[in-house]
């Protein structure tokens, strides 16, 4: 009679690698995702809009740090103009963020991650 059941190689065809080696490589993997979360997250990220006239600055973690504007954009007349330069920087900043954020955690590429 053939040997039923088991896996080729052993220990459920891991490559030969062994669970204790697989947890180690899970731990040390877990470890380098803290710290390139802590990067992003000290990090900061600047846009502009309007020319320059409006900046902004945000960490990685998406707080927002500095809000400049130039004197000459502030016109009584057209607040809706300065409102929709205030979004479309500080939006344009969180997109910047988000796209560091997917390149550094794109390198672990574990599914369902992000």
């Amino acid at each position: 009679m053939g040997k039923r059941g088991g896996f080729p190689g052993g220990m459920g065809g891991f490559g030969g690698m062994n669970m204790s080696q697989l947890m180690k490589q899970a731990k040390k993997m877990q470890e380098d995702m803290e710290k390139t979360q802590e990067e992003l997250q000290e990090k900061v990220f600047e846009a502009s809009a309007g020319g320059n006239a409006i900046s902004v600055a945000v960490t990685g973690a998406k707080v927002i740090k500095e809000i400049k504007i130039k004197p000459e954009v502030v016109d009584p007349e057209d607040v809706e103009m300065l409102q929709d330069l205030i979004l479309t920087c500080i939006n344009e900043a969180l997109r910047k963020v988000d796209e560091a954020q997917n390149q550094s955690f794109g390198k672990y590429n574990i599914p369902g991650l992000m």
